[in-house]
């Protein structure tokens, strides 16, 4: 019984081991490869089904992708999708500008590069709003899409307050002395003049210091700022009057007296010089000098009659 167990044990074991050997050798393809072979056993078989014409789609849709890629690589894709969506009904036909006293619509359309083909779509706005910034007038600029085919452009100008001759060129200032641009034509020639160095940057300060006397202050039509310290009023009848560094409201005080009780601006004189506190000197103009001269010389003469006469 032993002897029979044990070769009985011995040929089970044997078997076992020839019944089963896929189970120890057979290796296991990871799950992703898998899948991709069933796919591929299925698709040989017949078993997955493919729409016709999905060989030319997919091959259209191939050259699609590569066209892309190839327009923005090339950097052609703004002028393609300019294209495409002005062709689609999206190209700008209304432009509704507002806020724009010194602005021409003309250099705003050319700024833009509106031609009548330039496609809403892709019309880029921070850029568009940052080339109306760079105008000479524009402040602040706003741009806006209304679809499908316009646009609004709203603009905050700047305020021209003066005129800064500076050498030779004349520039329209704003009231911080910011220059706007030059001056080009003459509808600005009411504004204020205000010449020399540093000028633009002391006139609304001193403009505002001349308030308290608006008489004189419409009679000036030029402020001149000399040597960068102190202002001479060139006035409507070319009196010039020289004020102090210091002490200006002083000098108009008594500038404003010497007028009320003898007219001096209204005499022939050409200069009135307020600079120092205990003197205030009168230049004559060349005429009355001139007839001042002859007066002193006719009067010198009859003087010498007199004596020898005497």
């Amino acid at each position: 019984m032993s002897a029979l167990s044990g070769q009985s044990s011995v040929g089970f074991k044997g078997g076992a081991s020839r019944a089963f050997p896929a189970v120890e050798d057979r290796r296991v393809l990871p799950r992703p490869l898998r899948r991709i072979v069933r796919f591929a056993v299925s698709l040989a078989t017949g078993r997955v089904h493919i729409p016709r014409h999905i060989g030319t789609v997919s091959t259209f849709a191939f050259m699609g992708v590569v066209g892309l890629y190839g327009m923005s690589v090339g950097g052609h894709g703004v002028v393609v999708s300019q294209a495409v969506t002005a062709s689609a009904g999206f190209a700008i036909e209304d432009v509704r500008v507002s806020g724009n006293d010194q602005t021409s619509e003309i250099d705003i359309l050319q700024l833009l590069g509106l031609d009548g083909t330039t496609s809403l779509v892709a019309l880029d706005i921070e850029a568009a709003r940052k080339k109306l910034s760079d105008l000479p007038w524009v402040e602040y600029a706003e741009v806006r899409k209304v679809y499908p085919k316009t646009i609004e452009v709203t603009l905050r100008e700047r305020k021209a307050f003066g005129i800064w001759q500076h050498g030779d060129e004349l520039s329209l200032i704003e009231r911080n002395g910011a220059i706007i641009g030059p001056l080009r034509d003459g509808k600005f020639a009411s504004l204020p003049l205000f010449v020399g160095r540093d000028a633009e940057t002391r006139a609304a300060a001193f403009v505002e210091e001349l308030s308290g006397w608006p008489e004189l202050g419409n009679r000036v039509r030029a402020y001149v700022r000399v040597a960068g310290r102190r202002w001479d009023l060139h006035l409507d009848n070319g009196v010039v009057l020289k004020l102090p560094e210091q002490g200006v409201q002083n000098a108009l005080s008594v500038l404003s007296r010497l007028e009320a009780e003898q007219g001096l601006l209204e005499r022939d004189i050409a200069a009135v010089d307020l600079r120092l506190d205990d003197r205030t000197t009168i230049q004559l103009s060349q005429g009355a000098l001139d007839r001042r001269n002859e007066v002193l010389e006719l009067r010198s003469k009859a003087l010498k009659k007199a004596g020898v006469r005497s």
